[in-house]
């Protein structure tokens, strides 16, 4: 049975973030219905295949070209429950439009994110009860970090009848959906309004800044034995850690940041305030490097994009790239940081040396052909940790050699028949779409495992390692 959306906290207002426009704003219903009459509604549709969720595009499209827009978003969010973050945040140009047939013809390729974010936006505003839970079946899951894996998981557990209990060590839920997506994608508003829909499926329970340790010792602490002994299955959606260091002299001081620390101070912090930087230099060549040096370009700062290897062996998206560039952001490839030069403790510069000779040069020798980035600010997007301490709290999980939780593909069960897991703490880092592909996977296999555990007697949890 479905229940009233839970109230989360809401944002405060003069974040920077609301600052930026939306890249790409919700459809009209004239302008939806135009673009979904383009849809060839292919048989064989490609755009199926490519999307990690599977959803039934052509069948929702066509359903909004026909004026059933409720039943688009039922087949949209059946598939997946995120359907309108990943309609707003999906990397479409390399999923499901990337596919689409109208590129080979050399056309524009079916608009499917703003298509799908119409339908689910335009129905949850006026029938939030579209989809309903099955009867209580007195099973019980902890998930740990409220991220996309996580909200999704719990979402489809208790749409089966299972009680779903979500920690959160932050007071603001969401992971990245709420604190790491670009601003000119997704709002962090935004993504808690669709958590609060999420909440509203059935009997979950969100409790923010409570830690999931080995043993707890202090208020707002919950060990993961405690879990094991009241639930019947456990979900680890950690997510990633902290930002990784660039290990150079100057690094400690004032003016650099994590790339992912700073998207989230501008999404959530209202006290964040970039007066005096006029020049930024973004070290990475991920998708977070391209996220943070359009932001920064966008707030109309001057961005150096730096990168070890040339843009051809850059892991972030092409369309990225570009859209960073059109923002004001320059790249600068094969080039490797090694000081950032402070005068009085005050950052001014980021030097940089090319990456062959820094590899190439003697064990004590300076880098050759040093130069100089001007910067007032220095983001570093290399990558981040592991969270590995929570995982290893529970007996039986294990960590491969890139600290990634070890899952069997099929159930994403780890090496504790009751301990599931899945996004980024498992795949390293993808998009919000597999993590709810992930999750989906896990809840299908916790549901079988707990109601094959039931057999007819009467609920509660498991014993460790049944």
């Amino acid at each position: 049975m479905t229940r009233a959306p839970t109230s989360l906290p809401a944002l405060p207002s003069g974040r920077i973030e609301e600052r930026f426009e939306d890249k790409n704003p919700r459809y009209t219903e004239a302008e939806a219905f135009a673009e979904a009459n383009r849809c060839l509604y292919c048989v064989d549709a490609p755009c199926i295949k490519a999307c990690p969720t599977e959803i039934d595009i052509p069948s929702f499209i066509r359903k909004i070209a026909t004026g059933q827009v409720k039943g688009a978003a039922r087949t949209i969010l059946t598939a997946n429950l995120l359907g309108q973050s990943c309609g707003q945040a999906c990397p479409v140009e390399v999923l499901c439009a990337g596919d689409c047939v109208y590129n080979a013809w050399g056309r524009e390729p079916i608009a499917i994110g703003r298509l799908q974010r119409y339908a689910v936006e335009a129905v949850l505003a006026k029938d939030p009860g579209l989809l309903r839970a099955k009867p209580p079946t007195g099973r019980s899951v902890a998930l740990v970090g409220a991220g996309p894996a996580s909200i999704a998981a719990a979402g489809y557990l208790a749409l089966e009848g299972h009680r779903a209990v979500i920690f959160e060590r932050k007071a603001i839920p969401g992971g990245l959906n709420t604190l790491g997506i670009a601003p000119y994608k997704m709002k962090g508003h935004e993504a808690l309004r669709e958590l609060e829909w999420v909440l509203s499926l059935g009997d979950i329970e969100l409790r923010a800044g409570v830690s999931v340790v080995e043993q707890a010792a202090a208020p707002g602490e919950v060990s993961a034995r405690d879990l094991l002994a009241e639930f019947d299955a456990v979900f680890l959606g950690l997510g990633l850690g902290d930002d990784a260091r660039l290990g150079i002299p100057g690094e400690d001081g004032e003016g650099v940041v994590g790339a992912t620390a700073f998207i989230e101070r501008l999404k959530a912090d209202p006290r964040l305030e970039l007066t005096g930087v006029r020049r930024a230099a973004v070290v990475g060549g991920g998708n977070t490097a391209l996220d943070v040096a359009h932001e920064l370009a966008l707030l109309g700062v001057d961005v150096a994009i730096v990168y070890r290897r040339s843009e051809a062996e850059m892991s972030g998206y092409a369309h990225e790239l570009e859209g960073a560039r059109v923002a004001g952001a320059r790249l600068i490839e094969d080039r490797v940081p090694v000081e950032v030069v402070r005068d009085g403790g005050r950052l001014v510069a980021l030097r940089i040396a090319p990456a062959e000779a820094r590899r190439e040069a003697p064990q004590g020798a300076a880098p050759a052909a040093e130069e100089l980035v001007p910067a007032d600010l220095v983001a570093v997007a290399i990558g981040q940790s592991r969270a590995t301490r929570v995982a290893l709290a529970f007996e039986g999980v294990a960590l491969d050699a890139r600290g990634r939780v070890v899952v069997d593909p099929a159930t994403h069960r780890t090496g504790n028949a009751r301990v599931y897991s899945g996004g980024d703490c498992v795949n390293g880092g993808k998009e919000v779409v597999n993590a709810v592909a992930e999750a989906k996977v896990a809840a299908r296999a916790m549901h079988e495992a707990m109601m094959q555990r039931a057999g007819g007697a009467a609920p509660g949890p498991a014993t460790q390692g049944e």
